[in-house]
């Protein structure tokens, strides 16, 4: 019997898995994907939002709020990047004023401090790049940038060494209310089994309505909204150094262009409403709708300059505001639902507040051995000569590059994978080293990272997956001989003998 389960390791439900873990309770993350971080939170604007869009009073502008004043002093306790560039939203000379002023007003309801309108010519002085268009902007500076991935990563790393239980791969399929000893739970059903709780939190991304209504009369609708986005190589980190954006509608925030706290360029999102919950394609129709409207607030994108596109979905539920806590007919079960944009600046304190919920309902003591500081991937790039040359004398892993792209190192590759939580496939080595996020896209090193993680999983090469499930790399192995269908895979064998035969002979040549 466990007090919490949680439904889903995105970034709310392993920040409701981080703060639970300071009470001395028995919780579980049940995650269908094989890692954290793989469905909604894996792609967005990482933005840290300042608050000043969300409507005074709602659960989105109490959060947001909340969660920004957070992250800064999270980013320190869990190692993570983080950077207070400040944002603008810019109004250009076909936009109604009225657009700024409202963002100004509401941003004060908030509390969001240091909102201010800037003039044309601060506004160019801050940013050279800005359209020639762009009349003036709300200029605010609380507003920051994070990485999505490595703050989930390390919340859910904390969170299990601090007890928290993760099972991966495994999938809820129902939920039950049933009478307990100590009073009403819940039996959660998977395709690995059931698992009984005191409590649920339904932190299930766009399926969070469907776990929603299997337990409440109360229905909820999700619907995936599809954003698309460019990222730019590095060479062009330069272009902005603020979050821009431009003045938002009823879909969205629109095509924002922002630094990366890794010193890329990302260039978006869209905003298309659709059905399907695992829609996250890019499409000719989002890229060319960037391209459209990506210049309008910046000119000369150079979006020439791109290493990748991708897409992700945003879960928004049709009342337009996070729904968090009890339904009125579904006691013990706690809903962390329609947590779209400002999400990921919401996320610290929306779990912090639903572990604090559920340790009332419980009353639940405060865990004496909790430790919140969590040290990240050791970067050698970040270290000078002499520092590094030590690190090297005594782990000589760290002197072996894998990723050119990003000088991404064995050493940095193995802890990813034996650190708690750690990486199993090429993605989720991606996520916590960057391995494979640079300008080649991870076209030179992906077969020495799957050789290290199947040499540190003791696992066969072919067992490497880039993402989990069905997704092996290695469909057949050459040297152990192939069937009498395998013809193509025979011709590119041939062709890599004869390759390797004559650079052996050109080698060969060049001592004689």
């Amino acid at each position: 019997m466990y007090d919490v389960i949680i439904i889903g390791a995105g970034v709310s439900g392993c920040a409701a898995a981080r703060y639970l873990s300071a009470y001395d309770a028995k919780v579980l993350v049940l995650e269908r994907a094989e890692d954290v971080c793989c469905g909604t939170s894996k792609a967005n604007s990482a933005i840290v939002h300042a608050g000043f869009d969300a409507v005074p009073g709602s659960l989105m502008a109490k959060y947001n709020v909340e969660g920004s004043l957070m992250m800064e002093a999270l980013s320190r306790e869990l190692d993570i990047p983080y950077k207070r560039c400040g944002s603008l939203v810019v109004r250009t000379e076909s936009d109604p004023r009225e657009g700024l002023e409202e963002l100004l007003e509401r941003g004060r309801k908030n509390g969001v401090e240091g909102l201010e309108i800037i003039g044309r010519e601060r506004l160019r002085e801050m940013e050279p790049n800005i359209s020639d268009d762009a009349a003036e902007a709300l200029w605010a500076p609380t507003g920051a940038i994070i990485c999505p991935f490595e703050l989930t990563i390390a919340l859910a790393e904390n969170a299990a060494v601090n007890g928290a239980e993760f099972r991966f791969d495994t999938e809820v399929t129902g939920l039950e209310p049933f009478k307990t000893a100590d009073g009403d739970g819940w039996l959660v059903k998977t395709d690995k089994g059931d698992f009984e709780a005191l409590t649920v939190i339904n932190a299930a991304g766009v399926y969070a309505d469907k776990f929603h209504n299997m337990v409440s009369e109360k229905k909820l609708h999700i619907t995936p909204r599809r954003g698309d986005y460019y990222l730019l190589d590095r060479e062009v980190g330069d272009f902005v150094s603020h979050t821009i954006f431009q003045l938002p509608d009823d879909m969205g925030k629109g095509v924002l262009v922002s630094q990366t706290v890794h010193g890329n360029i990302i260039v978006g999102p869209t905003a298309f409403n659709i059905e399907d919950k695992e829609g996250v394609n890019t499409t000719a129709e989002g890229l060319a709708a960037i391209n459209q409207k990506a210049g309008k607030c910046v000119k000369n994108i150079p979006l020439n300059q791109t290493i990748t596109s991708f897409a992700g979905l945003r879960a928004q539920e049709d009342g337009k505001d996070f729904v968090i806590g009890e339904p009125d007919d579904a006691p013990g079960f706690y809903d962390c639902a329609g947590i779209a944009s400002p999400g990921l600046s919401s996320a610290p304190a929306i779990g912090k507040a639903l572990a604090e919920m559920i340790a009332g309902k419980l009353d639940l003591k405060k865990n004496p051995d909790f430790w919140p500081i969590r040290h990240g991937i050791l970067k050698p790039s970040d270290l000078d000569l002499e520092q590094r040359t030590e690190l090297i004398k005594k782990d000589s892993s760290y002197g072996q590059i894998i990723c050119r792209c990003e000088s991404i190192t064995e050493g940095e590759i193995i802890d990813a994978i034996t650190r708690p939580l750690g990486a199993k496939s090429l993605d989720g080595v991606k996520r916590r080293t960057r391995a494979g996020m640079g300008r080649c896209q991870a076209g030179f090193c992906s077969p020495k990272v799957m050789e290290i993680l199947a040499r540190e999983l003791k696992v066969p090469m072919s067992e490497i997956t880039k993402s989990g499930g069905g997704s092996k790399l290695i469909l057949e192995n050459l040297k152990d001989g192939l069937s009498e269908e395998s013809e193509g895979l025979k011709a590119i064998a041939k062709w890599a003998a004869d390759r390797e035969k004559a650079e052996a002979a050109g080698k060969e040549a060049e001592n004689a």
